[in-house]
């Protein structure tokens, strides 16, 4: 065994990222496995290796019996004593048994066994690395697609985009650059696997976190997210100093830092609404950008009827019951929404109310820019 043979462990240790005690113990267990399939040995060895000799000694361990019964595994007392007088019965005694042409032979055997352990320790190396990246985003390019997934390449990985976690409105072309929200990372048989999502929740999340500094300093807080992917989603934030508007901040000045969102998850709308405890104020802010009258609470139920001015209702709705949709899943309240005359002629309403300002923001506003 020749020097050589460390100076390319360390070379592997230092280009594959892995601690060289792991490539050491994967060629120790080579060799041992090279000794007894080459010299039909059952014997229990033991290799020592080293480094600063370049050698390398095979060691048989044998118990000392009175009567040997099985020469592989045992050795008598008496010779034993012959080696160190000071053995007794029972005792666990090394003797080496390296043989002269083991060098050669070990070498071929170990090769195979040395490379699956790199393979392996490589793959536990990557895992390591991005099982913490886990509902986190990373920036990754796209680089080949099948019946069932998009790949796209984080770095030192391959991850996996689903059909289902995908963006319906969006298109994905081979070397796209976009970001993806990681949401499962797998240590498997074949090595890490890490599946992404375009479409999942946390990633609206995430981007506020990287594109607004008071949501990332903790100063503004990002309650719920309500998302259908690629059309529209709702956000609540707040803040615990009053002094600060916690949905200005999000917008940012002149919108730039909501549009920057908008823009990375290709023009989804946004509406941002301000959280808050009592559910009449809550559920009105989160039907922006529709005006909300009066809002009645069922406690019991967590079940809300909200009432809007008759010209508000389809807005207050939406498209496919889409923004009432969003809005119940922001709030956990369920929502039923009638019109002001629908309200009147149900006796749900006595005297004449004002609309409610909302402390609201859509990218639907028409004075996003004035």
């Amino acid at each position: 065994m020749s020097s050589q043979l460390f100076d390319a462990i360390d070379l592997l240790a230092e280009e594959k990222g892995i601690e060289k005690d792991i490539l050491i113990e994967a060629l120790e267990a080579a060799l041992i496995s090279a000794y007894k399939k080459n010299f039909q040995s059952a014997t229990n060895v033991r290799v020592e290796l080293n480094e600063e000799k370049g050698s390398m000694k095979v060691f048989s361990r044998k118990a000392i019996v009175e009567e040997v019964e099985d020469s592989q595994q045992e050795i008598s007392l008496d010779e034993a004593k012959e080696i160190d007088p000071n053995y007794e019965l029972d005792d666990v005694i090394e003797v080496e048994v390296t043989p002269k042409d083991f060098g050669r032979i070990a070498a071929q055997a170990a090769k195979q066994v040395v490379t699956q352990r790199v393979r392996e320790a490589e793959r536990g190396v990557i895992y390591s690395e991005y099982v913490d990246r886990e509902d986190d985003v990373m920036t990754g390019i796209i680089q080949r697609k099948d019946a069932r997934f998009i790949y796209v390449n984080l770095g030192k990985i391959e991850a996996k985009l689903a059909e289902a976690e995908q963006m319906p409105t969006e298109e994905y072309d081979i070397h796209d650059r976009l970001k993806v929200y990681v949401t499962k990372v797998e240590n498997t048989s074949k090595g890490p696997q890490i599946y992404i999502s375009r479409s999942h929740p946390g990633l609206l999340k995430r981007l506020f976190e990287m594109e607004v500094p008071e949501i990332y300093d903790g100063i503004v807080e990002i309650k719920s997210v309500a998302r259908e992917a690629g059309d529209r989603s709702k956000i609540s934030v707040y803040a615990e100093n009053e002094e600060i508007d916690a949905v200005g901040s999000c917008v940012g000045p002149r919108g730039q830092r909501v549009q920057a969102i908008v823009d990375e998850l290709k023009g989804e709308k946004i509406d941002i609404v301000e959280w808050a405890e009592d559910p009449v104020v809550y559920v009105s802010n989160a039907l922006s950008p529709s005006k909300v009258i009066d809002v009645l609470v069922n406690e019991e139920e967590k079940a809300t009827t909200v009432i809007v001015p008759d010209y508000q209702l389809s807005l207050a709705i939406g498209k496919r019951g889409q923004n009432a949709r969003l809005a119940a899943k922001l709030t956990g309240w369920k929502i039923d929404i009638k019109s002001e005359t629908e309200a009147r002629n149900e006796g749900l309403m006595e005297i004449d109310s004002e609309v409610t300002e909302e402390e609201s923001y859509s990218m639907n506003d028409d004075d996003l820019f004035e």
